[in-house]
């Protein structure tokens, strides 16, 4: 029997950062980032709200980088992507990055956002 890897998305994975930028599929993208089943796209930031309701339906958790060390997110923010279905984790980003990669690598259903470190 033969297996072959399949993906379902254009989610990749976090490779690198740094102060103000991510690399991610091997891309280099400079501030705030979202990273997800449609691919990596630039973020406002917790303003943005609209953009992490777009990953509803395609994912059960967003993992949620608060910069260098973990913080609150606004509960406003919370409560609107838990309210269509998406649980959220708030961690600090290098440990966002982390946990992302390795479910990733698992075919879970996630989503990243992240503010630099």
């Amino acid at each position: 029997m033969r297996l072959n890897e399949i993906v379902f998305t254009d989610a990749k994975p976090v490779e690198g950062y740094g102060p103000g930028f991510f690399r991610i599929g091997g891309q280099v993208v400079h501030g705030p980032v979202t990273a997800g089943p449609d691919g990596t796209k630039t973020w406002g930031g917790y303003e943005d709200v609209e953009a992490l309701l777009g990953f509803a339906g395609q994912v059960d958790v967003l993992f949620l980088g608060t910069g260098a060390e973990i913080g609150h997110i606004p509960d406003a923010l919370r409560d609107a992507l838990e309210e269509v279905g998406i649980g959220v984790e708030t961690m600090a980003s290098p440990a966002a990055c982390r946990t992302y990669n390795v479910l990733l690598s698992e075919g879970r259903r996630i989503a990243l956002a992240l503010i630099p470190v």
